[in-house]
C-alpha cells in the first residue's frame, strides 16, 4: 500500500467587520493566500459562527454594531480560550480611550485602517504561528 503525502488542512480565518466592502476585499485576499474564511459583520453573528466552525485566527474590527469587537473578545476569552491570542484587530479608533484599557490587556496585534494586505498576511502568519 502505498502511502499518500497528507495534505495539511487550510488555516479558517473568520472576518469580523461592519464594513461589507472592506470584509469582501479581506475575504478575496485570505482566499487568494490559501485560507478559508467566513465573515460576519458584528460580534454576535461571529460569537455564532465560533460556536459551529473550528476557526484558526480571527480578523476584527473594533467599532462595530450589536456588539463590539472588546465584548467580542471578552466573550471568545470565556467560551473559546484557545483562540484569544489569534486574534488581529484591524480598526480605525486604536487611539480611542475607550479601547486603550482593553488593547493594553489582550496585547493581541492591532492595525490601524487602511492596512496594507502584506501586514495583514504577515500579522496573521505570525499569530497562527505559520513560518512559510
Amino acid at each position: 500500500m502505498e502511502n499518500k503525502p497528507t495534505v495539511p488542512r487550510k488555516k479558517h480565518v473568520l472576518v469580523v467587520d461592519d464594513d461589507l466592502e472592506l470584509t469582501e476585499v479581506y475575504r478575496q485576499l485570505l482566499e487568494a493566500n490559501n485560507y478559508v474564511t467566513s465573515t460576519a459583520s458584528n460580534g454576535v453573528l461571529a460569537l455564532k459562527q465560533i460556536s459551529y466552525q473550528e476557526v484558526d485566527a480571527v480578523i476584527c474590527d473594533l467599532k462595530m454594531p450589536e456588539l463590539e469587537g472588546d465584548l467580542f473578545y471578552s466573550t471568545v476569552e470565556r467560551v473559546k480560550p484557545e483562540l484569544r491570542q489569534r486574534f488581529i484587530f484591524i480598526t480605525g479608533v486604536a487611539d480611542d480611550p475607550k479601547y486603550q484599557p482593553f488593547l493594553n490587556r489582550v496585547g493581541v496585534p492591532v492595525l490601524q485602517k487602511p492596512v496594507g494586505a502584506d501586514t495583514l498576511l504577515t500579522e496573521l502568519r505570525r499569530v497562527l504561528g505559520d513560518d512559510s
